[in-house]
């Protein structure tokens, strides 16, 4: 076992109680601003911060900083952000192995486990491991999406490097998904959002580019858009976009204290990956001899934001929240994707470029 590989271990261990990282809270339709994972680790307490935080320092290298720091030269950046990916990509690549590896004993030891209350200890165990993957997640997204500038394409070297980077997030997102649905076919998890320990959908990472700061989310599996009125629109991805801004604040020092600069979180915006099956209105030319139709409704992914209706969101009557069992939101499409549903990175370089190119319009 190497180095890195060890450390990785001791994290791990360390983290493995579930009540510890309240991961079962994670629910939709939003009756209050859901909280990221970044909320969540807060929530754990000091002792849990400090060895999450040294699982993100097994990462060789950093991410090399925003890239609107570099007023998008990406040239003169090009170099550095080479380093930092090369150094990066075989530190990534073994916690990759060691974290699927974990993956596998999970699965491994319940399919092959002897007795129920055995069965009901590893399923502990899963929101505790999906928690523990959040600094690799964060990193990967982090790392690739600082690569990003509008505009200006991506040196080759720099590209390959980000695919590869990205690759090892699909990897460990498609893992982490078997291993949930598997654990919630001998009904050890939860599914339903609406209940208080789902594990619905986990955190597969958060990035940040200027003053936006985007928190990704993935379903287990497809999920209506509203939990209680059927829209025909089923959700996969969630993204949590924070608009943030600098205000300056006075010291302690009262008198001849400078200002200093602290980050304030702005307005949260929701957006979704979803599908939806609509009328194929070219039915007729599909039907086979017998005049049977085999495509009478075509799958449509597309990518929209979470409008809310109910309650008001401008309301400041706080008896409209507390009146209000399940929040309801129209689904506002920007854009259509086709029939294919994408992965899990390339729907997030959609977003993220759309979030972009609306900033620059503004």
């Amino acid at each position: 076992m190497t180095d890195v590989e060890l450390q990785v271990e001791v994290q791990l261990m360390s983290n493995s109680p579930a009540e510890q990282h309240g991961l079962g809270g994670l629910q939709e339709d939003f009756s209050g601003e859901e909280p990221d994972c970044m909320e969540s680790s807060q929530n754990t307490g000091e002792e849990a911060e400090e060895p999450l935080s040294s699982l993100v320092d097994v990462a060789l290298t950093p991410p090399c900083g925003d890239r609107a720091a570099c007023g998008c030269e990406c040239e003169a950046c090009s170099c550095v952000e080479v380093r930092c990916m090369e150094r990066s990509l075989q530190s990534m690549q073994l916690q990759l192995q060691f974290l699927m590896r974990k993956a596998d004993d999970l699965q491994d030891c319940l399919v092959s486990g002897q007795g129920h209350l055995e069965s009901e200890g590893l399923a502990a165990e899963v929101p505790s491991f999906l928690y523990t993957c959040q600094p690799y997640f964060n990193h990967l997204e982090s790392t690739t999406r600082s690569t990003m500038c509008q505009h200006i394409s991506l040196p080759s070297d720099i590209y390959t490097r980000r695919v590869q980077l990205l690759d090892f997030s699909q990897q460990l997102c498609n893992r982490l998904e078997q291993l949930v649905l598997t654990y919630a076919s001998y009904s050890l998890l939860c599914l339903d959002e609406a209940e208080p320990n789902s594990v619905s959908h986990f955190c597969i990472g958060q990035s940040q580019l200027g003053c936006l700061r985007m928190t990704t989310f993935l379903y287990c599996k497809l999920t209506p858009y509203l939990a209680r009125v059927d829209t025909g629109l089923y959700k996969r991805m969630r993204w949590n976009v924070e608009r943030l801004r600098d205000e300056r604040q006075q010291t302690d020092e009262e008198l001849g204290g400078e200002n200093e600069k602290r980050e304030v979180v702005g307005d949260t915006e929701y957006y979704f990956l979803c599908y939806e099956d609509i009328p194929n209105t070219h039915t007729d030319a599909n039907r086979d001899s017998k005049g049977v139709s085999h495509a009478d409704v075509l799958r449509m992914w597309s990518i929209g934001q979470w409008v809310q209706v109910n309650p008001d969101p401008d309301t400041e009557d706080i008896y409209d929240w507390i009146m209000c069992e399940v929040p309801q939101a129209n689904y506002h499409r920007l854009l259509f994707l086709g029939s294919d549903e994408p992965s899990i990175c390339s729907a997030t370089d959609v977003l993220q470029e759309l979030l972009l190119s609306h900033q620059t319009t503004v």
